[in-house]
């Protein structure tokens, strides 16, 4: 019994740190398409983001991938990890990344599974 008491005490002050992150953090919803994302160009504050991808039949999965403007986006060095989602995103799906921090400054995404071009983010 104090075994079970202990996992739902382990597994609510987990759900409730979880929910707690996602409070701080904003959503930037991004949506996918045949070859390219409905949103072409983004202006945001900066502060601490969590991006929500959809795949609208765009293809079987989709990524994301965010990059500071002016470095090399095909060098994965160069990739905002936490700006990656958390698992690839099928078909019909909609899956978030980490939470992301912004800085003041422009940044350049894309998808490399449903090749499109790289759209604009600026951050004020």
């Amino acid at each position: 019994m104090k075994k079970v008491v202990a996992i739902l005490v382990f597994v609510l002050a987990f759900t409730i740190n979880s929910n707690a992150q996602d409070k701080t953090s904003k959503v930037i919803a991004l949506e996918q398409t045949k070859g390219e994302f409905t949103q072409k160009a983004l202006t945001v504050n900066a502060g601490v983001y969590v991006f929500e991808v959809s795949n609208n039949h765009a293809a079987k999965e989709v990524g994301l991938v965010l990059v500071p403007k002016g470095k090399d986006a095909s060098n994965p060095e160069n990739h905002i990890k936490t700006a990656y989602v958390t698992k690839v995103v099928t078909d019909g799906k909609t899956e978030k990344t980490k939470a992301t921090t912004l800085a003041k400054g422009e940044y350049v995404y894309f998808c490399p599974l449903n090749p499109t071009p790289q759209y604009t983010l600026t951050v004020l």
